[in-house]
């Protein structure tokens, strides 16, 4: 277990908590690592009736963490996945695959995964200073999560596109307006309403409860983790690129990217 995450179980809710708020909530190997697990553990547990994703500091979180993935693309590509991708996965199919209510309070800005693991939240809540962007293109990357299967059927494909291919941020607002998010509480308010829709939720009765999720989830589980797979290979595939490279490089020297010479 890392620092970074932070476990704690109360009333039938287990809370994770992103603790690096000096790095932006920046995700690591090891906090996805912790994620999955967390997952894991409430899946098991049947004392545990609701996990709430929370985060300490002023983010939810940065999205990926960038040396950690300029390290995973300079891994030589061997047909098998790096630890990291590893971590990511099983994260990612967790999220997917949980049976019991996952909820989160996203504070500040959320980025990358940071929106796309909102889709799987069976309620998402949100600060009215929160702010949610996608940038993969931007960073030469691709959606993961399913996203590009889940947001599209979310907010149709116009808007859908609109937040991939721009990466324009949005505000909670916004957010709330198109459906990426249930509710927007005052900033101050939002960690102890989002604790108390948990704990309400971890109240009822939990077989109602995780058949009404079954319902509304429909029969999508297949044709995610087919998506999430599918993402997962073009995903791995650009971390090498030179795109991803130029782009990194571009981020930590604190300038715009220059693709103009990649084809």
């Amino acid at each position: 277990m890392t620092e970074h995450v932070i476990t704690a179980v109360d009333k039938g809710v287990l809370t994770l908590t992103l603790n690096r708020p000096d790095k932006k909530n920046a995700l690591t190997d090891a906090m996805y690592k912790a994620l999955a697990d967390g997952i894991e553990q409430a899946e098991r547990d049947p004392a545990i009736r609701v996990t709430l994703f929370r985060a300490n500091g002023d983010a939810f979180t940065a999205g990926n963490d960038l040396a950690d993935f300029a390290a995973a693309g300079n891994a030589p590509a061997s047909g098998t996945e790096t630890g990291l991708q590893r971590n990511v996965t099983r994260f990612l199919e967790n999220l997917a695959t949980a049976e019991k209510p996952l909820i989160a309070a996203v504070n500040g800005l959320a980025v990358g995964v940071g929106v796309t693991m909102l889709l799987h939240c069976d309620l998402a809540y949100a600060g009215e200073s929160a702010t949610f962007q996608m940038p993969f293109v931007n960073l030469g990357l691709i959606p993961e999560a399913g996203s590009t299967l889940l947001l599209p059927r979310l907010v149709g494909l116009q808007k859908a596109a609109d937040l991939f291919l721009t990466g324009k941020k949005i505000g909670a607002a916004k957010a709330e307006a198109i459906g990426i998010i249930a509710d927007v509480f005052a900033d101050d308010a939002l960690q102890a309403e989002a604790l108390l829709r948990a704990q309400t939720l971890a109240a009822k009765a939990p077989t109602a409860v995780k058949l009404t999720k079954a319902l509304l989830k429909g029969d999508d589980r297949a044709a995610v983790l087919a998506q999430q797979k599918k993402e997962g290979a073009h995903f791995a595939a650009q971390l090498r690129s030179a795109e991803v490279k130029e782009a990194i490089a571009a981020f930590f020297e604190k300038r715009a990217p220059d693709f103009s010479k990649l084809s």
